[in-house]
């Protein structure tokens, strides 16, 4: 009877254990989300994301301010139109600029958003004008190769 007893909690502990694990790893994973009931949509347009991802946070001085919710390609600009919420208690002034920057060398992309100096400040809806694509490292790289090889070239 000990051994069922025994066995019985052992079989609790560790059901015990992998809801612990499970709760955490949802907890870890929805982190820092911004509640769309305390956010509005703002929408950047952009040449190149390189390789930015939904659910990508959005940083205002290092600060998460708010996360990407959808990520599209407009075919009559050609460009990719990116979705952003931001959380309301940030109003951000409506010539504000959004980058695609990378954390860390060869990090993961998130979109830093910095403020501008207008007086009105961005509503539900309203797209950021001022847009900076993400920096592809092989256009870099062939970019740099194009330039020494018209050096070396005789004229």
């Amino acid at each position: 009877m000990s051994r069922a007893w025994l066995d019985l909690w052992v079989g609790l502990f560790v059901v015990a254990g992998i809801g612990a694990l499970m709760f955490l790893a949802l907890k870890v994973g929805s982190m820092n989300t911004v509640n769309k009931a305390d956010s509005y949509q703002v929408i950047a347009h952009f040449d190149n994301i390189g390789g930015l991802k939904v659910r990508a946070p959005v940083k205002s001085a290092g600060v998460v301010v708010g996360r990407v919710t959808a990520i599209n390609f407009d075919d009559k600009s050609y460009e990719a139109e990116v979705t952003i919420s931001l959380d309301k208690r940030y109003a951000f002034p409506r010539d504000s600029s959004a980058s695609i920057l990378t954390s860390g060398l060869l990090g993961e992309q998130y979109i830093g958003l910095e403020a501008g100096g207008d007086s009105l400040k961005l509503a539900n809806g309203d797209r950021v004008k001022l847009t900076q694509s993400a920096v592809v490292l092989e256009n870099l790289i062939g970019q740099f190769l194009y330039s020494k090889a018209q050096e070396g070239a005789p004229q």
